[in-house]
C-alpha cells in the first residue's frame, strides 16, 4: 500500500465543531479576498488554495495595486499569518477556545493596522448560521491535530487533481478550495455553452454554470455525507450517465439535487493498493462517462506526449 502520512483517516462524525469552527475561518478570508480581487469568470477570483504551510489566499492586491498581501491558516505554526509585499507580517495564534467572533476582529484589526480597506458581508454563506461572524462564540473549536490532518490531506489531493489537470488540452480551471462549501475541486470545459439557467437560480449558479463542465472534487464530509469523499459530477447532466461504469469497483453514482454525481468514499480509497492511481481512474472514468454521453470531442481534448508534438 502507498505509504502516506497524509493518508490518515479523518473521520467527519465527532469533528463536526471542529470542521465547522474552520469552516468559518475560511469563509472569513474568502470574504475579504472575493471584496477586494477583480472578477473573474466562474468565481475563480474568490477562491483559496493549498499551500506548503497550510490554506492561503495567495496575493491579494491593494493600494491601487500597487501592494498585495496575503491570508494563510499557517497549519504548521497553527497561526493566522498576514504578509503584505512591503514586508510587513502580522500573526495570532490559533488554539481552541479562539471564537469565531475574535478570529474575525483580530484578522479586520491587522488589515486596519495596515491600512487596508474591506468591505464584506459579516454572515455566514450556505451554513445555516445566520450571525455575523463578528458574534459568532459559538464557534471555538480549533483543534491543531485536525486541522493538520485536514490540510495535509488536502495537500495530497491537490497534487493528484494537479496531475490529473495536467492531460486535458481544453479550459481547465486552477485546482482550489471553495470556501462556501469547504471543497477542494477542479473543472474541466467543453468550451461549449449550457443552456441558460432559470431566471430564479442564483447568480452564483448562473456564473459558475456558464458552459458545460465536468467538475472533481473532495470534501471532508457534510450532513449529507458524513465521511469524507471524492465526487464528479457533469454539466448539464446527460441521460442514463448513472448507468456508466465507474473505477474502482467500490464507486457508486448516487442522487444530488436531482442529478447523478459520482462518489468515491475516502475511506474505501484507503483500502487500495496505489491510492494515488485508483483516485486518478476513478476521475478518469467518471470524464469518459460525461464526455462521451455530452459529446465532447474527447480524443482532441487530450493532451498528446511531447514525443507526439
Amino acid at each position: 500500500m502507498e505509504h502516506s502520512t497524509h493518508l490518515s483517516k479523518l473521520p467527519y462524525e465527532g469533528n463536526e465543531e471542529r470542521k465547522t469552527t474552520l469552516h468559518l475561518f475560511l469563509q472569513i478570508i474568502g470574504k475579504i479576498r472575493l471584496s477586494l480581487t477583480p472578477r473573474k469568470n466562474h468565481w475563480w477570483y474568490i477562491t483559496q488554495y493549498v499551500g506548503s504551510n497550510g490554506f492561503t489566499t495567495g496575493p491579494i492586491y491593494y493600494d491601487s495595486g500597487n501592494n498585495s498581501f496575503t491570508i494563510t491558516i499557517n497549519c504548521i505554526t497553527h497561526t493566522l499569518d498576514v504578509q503584505t509585499s512591503e514586508g510587513k507580517l502580522a500573526q495570532f495564534e490559533l488554539e481552541e477556545g479562539l471564537t469565531v467572533a475574535n478570529f474575525y476582529k483580530k484578522l479586520m484589526n491587522i488589515l486596519s493596522d495596515f491600512s487596508i480597506s474591506v468591505k464584506l458581508i459579516d454572515k455566514p454563506y450556505d451554513l445555516n448560521i445566520e450571525t455575523p461572524f463578528s458574534e459568532i462564540t459559538s464557534y471555538h473549536h480549533y483543534n491543531q491535530e485536525y486541522s493538520t490532518k485536514l490540510w495535509k490531506l488536502f495537500l495530497w489531493v491537490d497534487g493528484v487533481f494537479k496531475e490529473f489537470s495536467g492531460r486535458y488540452y481544453g479550459k481547465t480551471c486552477p485546482v482550489h478550495v471553495y470556501w462556501h462549501s469547504m471543497d477542494i475541486a477542479v473543472t474541466r470545459f467543453s468550451g461549449k455553452k449550457a443552456p441558460p439557467m432559470p431566471k430564479e437560480a442564483r447568480i452564483s449558479d448562473k456564473d459558475a454554470y456558464t458552459h458545460e463542465c465536468i467538475s472533481f472534487g473532495f470534501w471532508v464530509g457534510d450532513d449529507n455525507m458524513k465521511e469524507p469523499a471524492f465526487y464528479s459530477y457533469t454539466y448539464p447532466s446527460p441521460k442514463a450517465i448513472d448507468t456508466k461504469p465507474l473505477q474502482p469497483d467500490q464507486a457508486f453514482w448516487m442522487d444530488a439535487n436531482g442529478s447523478p454525481m459520482a462518489i468515491l468514499k475516502y475511506n474505501d480509497l484507503l483500502t487500495t493498493q496505489n491510492p494515488r492511481n485508483v483516485l486518478l481512474d476513478f476521475m478518469e472514468s467518471a470524464y469518459q462517462a460525461g464526455a462521451k454521453l455530452a459529446n465532447w470531442d474527447v480524443d482532441e481534448l487530450e493532451v498528446p506526449s511531447l514525443k507526439k508534438l
